[in-house]
């Protein structure tokens, strides 16, 4: 059942981030691929839950579930917001730092082997220079720089921002529950990722604009037009 849970939360999660490419294919703003790209990860840890539920976990599921939950979500998260405030330069630091944390996801050795069915403690596994510092400074840089652009922004985009920064409280919250179970965890990953979803589509006071008028059709126009 716990895997069950955690599958759906992961198909929750990578549903909403296909949404989201989908609105940046249709002409969106650019922090749509980076907020994409964070559910979508979200969506691969969730997975990793439901790897270890089902399977036992293994090194090869510890290492997907830390980097795809503990290394990318959180900052690439922060990249939309940086995003979203016309700071360019944060996609290719994006990048770079995706780069960073795929290379050591990979390539750093594990301290003990992972074994068990309960969600592995990475320090249990990983020391703390370079995974755990790299996870530190990610998530902190993220979750600082998604804090701080909403309530920077607040009056521009009160309700979208105000779930943002709910989905975040929530995603901490499931964190910090992780040891006492996959289903409560993927409880959490389901709700943190709708919440964000929310406020990433839900459209700011300046963005809300009133329909067009139609241009008057050419019979209409000749015909009030005056005579020569």
């Amino acid at each position: 059942m716990e895997a069950l849970l955690a599958f759906a939360a992961a198909l929750l999660a990578l549903r909403l981030a296909g949404l989201l490419v989908r609105r940046l294919r249709a002409g969106g703003p650019p922090q749509l691929a980076a907020w994409g790209a964070s559910l979508a990860s979200y969506a691969v840890a969730s997975a990793a839950l439901a790897w270890g539920a089902a399977a036992g976990w293994s090194d090869e599921a510890f290492r997907v579930y830390y980097l795809f939950g503990g290394l990318l979500t959180a900052p690439l998260l922060g990249v939309g917001s940086l995003l979203l405030t016309g700071r360019r330069w944060a996609l290719p630091v994006g990048l770079l730092y995706t780069g960073l944390a795929v290379g050591v996801a990979i390539a750093v050795p594990l301290a003990n082997p992972v074994a068990g069915e309960s969600i592995p403690e990475a320090q249990e596994h990983l020391d703390f220079v370079p995974a755990r510092l790299l996870a530190v400074l990610g998530n902190t840089l993220g979750t600082l720089a998604v804090v701080a652009v909403a309530l920077l922004t607040i009056r521009r985009r009160p309700l979208g921002n105000a779930l943002i920064l709910a989905g975040v409280a929530v995603a901490a919250a499931g964190t910090g529950v992780a040891g006492t179970g996959v289903a409560e965890t993927a409880a959490f990953v389901a709700a943190a990722a709708l919440l964000l979803y929310a406020g990433f589509v839900t459209p700011g006071a300046g963005d809300r604009r009133g329909p067009s008028p139609r241009p008057a059709s050419p019979g209409l126009a000749g015909r009030n037009a005056p005579c020569p």
